[in-house]
């Protein structure tokens, strides 16, 4: 072992790594070893990067793991499901470090993820991930978020600690695909948000979210229009 290493650091991220992958596991997500470097790649970006730019309020590195990577680890089976199969293309609104953007183009590198937000520091981390992560699927944008609807459009448009439900329809209707969805990550069920919702919009479906060790309510809201008629 060379002597310019701690013994312990070596272990304590022989630890969060094993605990990534066994919460992968209890989510019935067989994790590839590519996959498991790329999130423990990320999470030390994040860490690192967190120092200077402010990226999130978690300082902790096992903290971020559980409330930030494992959070959005445990949307990942709902997502498939509902891809069926299919190559999506997702929009991260309101991505900030890239939550959930990056951890879902680590995972499903035949999707294209799209990370959107209105701090320029946080759309240039999100692009240091993807370059030193190699990840052509993970893309970055400066913008605030009613400016990229109507230039690009998504078969799903996905939001973390963003906004509520009816502004993020109202900011993002523009982006979604005909047939498209809208998916916010959410704790507790948020009955007055939608009951907040405009008539033209549907929720189809909440579906609470168990993340493995973190003893918090989450849920995943399902939103789409109504079909006329």
């Amino acid at each position: 072992m060379p002597a310019d290493r701690d013994p312990a650091v070596g272990t304590t991220e022989d630890a969060r790594r094993a605990r990534l992958i066994d919460v992968g596991a209890a989510l019935g997500l067989a994790m590839a070893a590519a996959q498991a470097d790329r999130l423990m790649a990320y999470l030390n970006l994040l860490q690192r990067w967190n120092k200077v730019y402010n990226l999130t309020a978690v300082r902790d590195p096992d903290a971020m793991l559980s409330q930030h990577l494992l959070d959005c680890l445990a949307a990942l089976p709902a997502l498939q499901r509902h891809a069926a199969g299919r190559r999506l293309r997702i929009l991260d609104v309101g991505s900030g470090g890239g939550l959930p953007g990056v951890v879902l183009a680590a995972m499903r590198v035949d999707w294209q993820v799209t990370c959107v937000d209105a701090v320029a520091k946080k759309a240039g981390f999100v692009r240091q991930v993807a370059g030193e992560l190699a990840l052509p699927n993970l893309h970055a944008l400066h913008a605030r978020v009613e400016a990229v609807a109507g230039r690009m459009t998504f078969d799903l448009v996905i939001a973390r600690a963003f906004a509520s439900l009816a502004d993020i329809v109202r900011l993002t209707r523009g982006a979604l695909a005909p047939g498209g969805v809208w998916v916010a990550m959410k704790g507790q069920r948020p009955d007055a948000e939608i009951a907040a919702l405009p008539a033209e919009t549907e929720v189809f479906h909440v579906e609470p979210v168990r993340v493995p060790g973190l003893d918090a309510q989450r849920c995943l809201v399902w939103l789409r229009s109504r079909r006329a008629g």
